[in-house]
């Protein structure tokens, strides 16, 4: 199941937060949960539900919550 629920539901659980702080419009570091390590876990979250297996620069590139929409569907991983 690719759809736009689920890959919420990775964003909220990886970074531990509530529905009101995300948005198709989140960017890295524009909240403080999304730092760093908030990145790794939401990266790895990502790559174990779909497995799949990012490359380093999709890894830099994932820089908003459309951005990874958007490289994902290199994966072949379309979330609609």
């Amino acid at each position: 199941m690719n759809d736009k629920a689920t890959y919420k539901e990775i964003f909220k659980k990886s970074l531990n937060i509530s529905d009101d702080k995300l948005s198709d419009g989140l960017k890295y570091n524009e909240i403080e949960e999304w730092d760093s390590i908030g990145h790794m876990s939401l990266m790895s979250a990502l790559e174990e539900e779909y497995k799949i297996s990012f490359e380093t620069d999709d890894i830099i590139d994932f820089s908003s919550f459309k951005k990874g929409i958007e490289i994902l569907k290199k994966y072949k991983i379309e979330i609609r």
